[in-house]
């Protein structure tokens, strides 16, 4: 499934997949430089058992690992768009 929220940072879009063996997977990718992408997992704990997920991997290019400061502000950007994008509900499947 491929989720957009068009009020949110529209240079990222969210993946959600339903893995038979794993489980759900959830990816958020950043499609503008410095591109990355995040997966995540829901947050049992939280109160609504998604919260802001729990990173699970981080892919970005190696010229970009340096950068702290604009990776630490990237990803919190990105684990908003997670929290945003859940809200609206399950995307309908085979979209």
């Amino acid at each position: 499934m491929l989720r957009l929220v068009p009020d949110s940072n529209p240079h990222f879009v969210r993946i959600d997949r339903d893995g038979r063996r794993t489980g759900a997977q959830h990816y958020v990718v950043h499609t503008h430089d410095p591109k990355f992408t995040l997966e995540l997992t829901a947050d049992t704990d939280a109160p609504d058992r998604v919260g802001r997920g729990v990173i699970k991997r981080i892919c970005v290019p190696n010229s970009w690992a340096g950068d702290y400061t604009k990776y630490s502000q990237l990803l919190a950007a990105a684990q908003e768009f997670f929290v945003q994008s859940g809200e609206t509900g399950p995307a309908p499947r085979g979209a």
